[in-house]
């Protein structure tokens, strides 16, 4: 079954947490470029959450803010809730 992504928003630390998992100790941390923190599976290495950091000054910016990570995204059904 393939995880749905979900977003939370943290204002006081002013972090964007994309998950795909509720994240636990185990996992390995990964420092990527523009203070995004991936955190991946100690076992295959996947991602299963990010973390962008300072996620409100991106809104003040005119350049274009890019996730390094590639996504298949698609429409879930009633079936998939």
């Amino acid at each position: 079954m393939e995880a749905k992504l979900t977003f939370k928003y943290d204002r006081q630390a002013d972090i964007l947490h994309i998950d795909r998992c509720p994240p636990y100790a185990e996992q390995e941390s990964q420092e990527l470029p523009d203070e995004v923190v991936a955190r991946l599976n100690p076992d295959t290495a996947e991602v299963e959450n990010l973390e962008v950091l300072f996620f409100s000054t991106r809104l003040l910016r005119t350049d274009l803010f890019e996730l390094p990570v590639t996504a298949d995204l698609r429409l879930t059904g009633p079936e998939d809730q």
